[in-house]
């Protein structure tokens, strides 16, 4: 693929502008109401974001995971604590988010740490899950090498015969994160590649203990 193919797909943003005094002082709130204004317009999962760790020399990794909750403190996702992003977040517990919303021409983007949830929270969301896919989250070693689909297929099938009523229980390497944040970017795009960029970061002294700025596109 060459780059003049690509310099065709340019396009320019026409959204009304963002200034630091349409933001509320609060980052969660403020997600609260860009995900009310991003969720009619959704392609697929609105949902998806981007989630980027990190092992503990710095080699990042990136997956696209669904939130599943925003609470006062952070955004919550689930996942293997043995999987890939879950042993690299038990070594370095930080964490960044893209929210991609590229209908609207905006991102948002969290930076923060991850800690678990109580396992009791992990229980409860647990049980909203449908069947076939508490009996895929037990059943699959995630991101370990396996030796093809039949194995992961004759994995699942063994865990749904040993449960036909379907009562299965959370494997305890299995739960949910919650990623709080301490910097919380806001991206509109604008014309010209002059886009809007608020960004939040935690300060005490700050409205609602956070600070507000504008950076430069």
């Amino acid at each position: 693929m060459d780059t003049a193919h690509l310099a065709d797909l340019r396009r320019e943003y026409q959204s009304a502008g963002l200034a630091e005094a349409d933001v509320d002082p609060d980052p969660i709130v403020q997600f609260g109401v860009w995900f009310e204004a991003w969720r009619p317009v959704a392609v697929g999962d609105p949902n998806a974001m981007v989630l980027a760790t990190a092992t503990l020399d710095g080699r990042p990794s990136a997956r696209t995971v669904l939130l599943k909750g925003v609470v006062e403190d952070g955004f919550v996702f689930f996942t293997n604590y043995e999987s890939r992003k879950g042993c690299e977040l038990a070594a370095n517990p930080r964490a960044t988010l893209v929210f991609p919303w590229h209908a609207l021409g905006r991102q948002v983007i969290v930076e923060g740490e991850a800690r678990r949830l109580p396992a009791e929270d992990s229980d409860a969301y647990w049980a909203t899950r449908p069947k076939g896919s508490r009996l895929g989250a037990a059943a699959s070693p995630q991101s370990a090498v396996v030796a093809d689909r039949a194995e992961l297929d004759g994995r699942y099938a063994a865990l749904a015969a040993a449960h036909p009523g379907g009562d299965i229980p959370r494997p305890e390497h299995w739960g949910g994160l919650v990623v709080r944040p301490d910097r919380v970017e806001l991206w509109q795009g604008q014309q010209n590649r002059l886009h809007d960029r608020v960004a939040y970061r935690r300060d005490p002294s700050g409205p609602s203990g956070w600070r507000i700025e504008r950076l430069a596109p």
